[in-house]
């Protein structure tokens, strides 16, 4: 597959990483990490308003901008390098990707709009208590009665979950899993924050007893939620890339700067090697992510192997490159002041996020069949 982006494209990456720059710096990121809703609102309406990138993988009849996975996917990876905390991530990417995804017209018209203009912000469930992120994991029971649908069980690591005004929860029926919709303020759910590593992502707990919920799309329909959580994963996977090219940036710069024993460190074979192979890696990764999100526009038969590779490369490289970061930058990298602490907290977190890369291992040897 050869791939290249247009120029609207790269205009689109030019755009975001100016707009990132200038209203997300350290100092405005630590602020919204610790704010009460863990974002910047500013930021937010501006993405929304100003660059309409919340419309981005939602049809212009359904309010957005058209685009897709790899549109989405620039962004993403923008966002990652900038380590913006945002729930453009859980709306857009993971709630907006999936309710297109269901071909239900009907509910998309609904919520699809509001997400594009910024003023609903939603989010997927998936996970629950065991850890595990696979589709025959969800124990989650939803139940028809005459009133409607209910779903009962427990939903843990739900991304920007106390903050959500819509949950999309994957449960499962009498006829197999579905996805249902709940709004956050409804009867029997109750959500509580986690106390995780990474403060730039705020997850939750959710708890759902008979809480009434909307069925989206086709209860049972097992292939539509593997392309669900296919798309969640290259998003995912695209935000890691970004996460590992600043810190492969960060190490560069500091070693061109720092100095040591008349000499910068960066003249030293062993800081050389490092970069060196960090480059390897994030490239590779990178590659494997313009792959992935290549496939989820045009060629949706291959998305699953596609997305589990992307998730290999794209979590073992940010992972690899925040510590590496932190080892080249020495004992200032382990300070509170410094920003690498903050990547390799993200990329640990993100690193378990829709499967781990040994799950995704084991995934993708199941598909290619070995």
């Amino acid at each position: 597959m050869t791939f290249t982006f247009t120029e609207e494209q790269e205009e689109l990456r030019i755009v975001v990483r100016r707009l990132l720059a200038q209203m997300s710096p350290s100092p405005v990121l630590r602020r919204a990490m610790d704010s009460e809703w863990g974002y910047d609102p500013a930021l937010w309406r501006r993405m929304a308003v100003e660059l309409g990138v919340h419309g981005l993988g939602i049809p212009e009849r359904f309010g957005g901008c058209g685009g897709g996975p790899i549109e989405l996917g620039i962004v993403l990876e923008e966002m990652g390098r900038a380590l913006v905390p945002s729930p453009y991530f859980s709306a857009v990417a993971l709630s907006g990707q999936a309710l297109v995804a269901s071909g239900d017209d009907a509910l998309c018209a609904r919520w699809l709009p509001a997400i594009a203009d910024g003023s609903l912000i939603a989010t997927l469930a998936l996970a629950e208590a065991s850890g595990g992120w696979r589709l025959a994991d969800v124990s989650t029971e939803a139940a028809r009665t005459d009133a409607g649908w209910t779903v009962s069980g427990t939903k843990m690591f739900v991304i920007d979950g106390e903050a959500a005004d819509l949950l999309l929860v994957i449960a499962r029926a009498e006829s197999g899993p579905g996805l249902f919709a709940v709004a956050g303020d409804a009867p029997g759910v109750v959500r509580t924050r986690l106390e995780t590593l990474d403060p730039t992502r705020r997850l939750a707990r959710v708890d759902l007893e008979g809480a009434p919920v909307q069925p989206v799309g086709t209860v049972g329909d097992t292939a539509y939620l593997r392309t669900v959580v296919d798309l969640a994963t290259v998003a995912l996977a695209a935000e890691q890339v970004g996460g590992a090219q600043a810190c492969l940036d960060a190490a560069v710069q500091y070693a061109k700067t720092r100095w040591q024993f008349g000499r910068p460190i960066g003249s030293f074979q062993a800081i050389k090697h490092k970069c060196a192979n960090l480059l390897l890696d994030v490239e590779a990764a990178r590659s494997a992510v313009y792959h992935a999100t290549a496939v989820a526009a045009g060629e949706p038969d291959g998305l699953s192997v596609a997305a589990a590779l992307a998730a290999v490369w794209a979590s073992t490289a940010f992972t690899h490159a925040a510590k590496e970061n932190i080892q080249i930058h020495g004992g200032l990298g382990y300070t509170w002041e410094h920003d690498a602490h903050l990547y390799l907290k993200r990329a640990k977190s993100s690193e378990h996020l829709f499967g781990s890369p040994a799950m995704h291992r084991s995934l993708l040897a199941d598909l290619v069949g070995i």
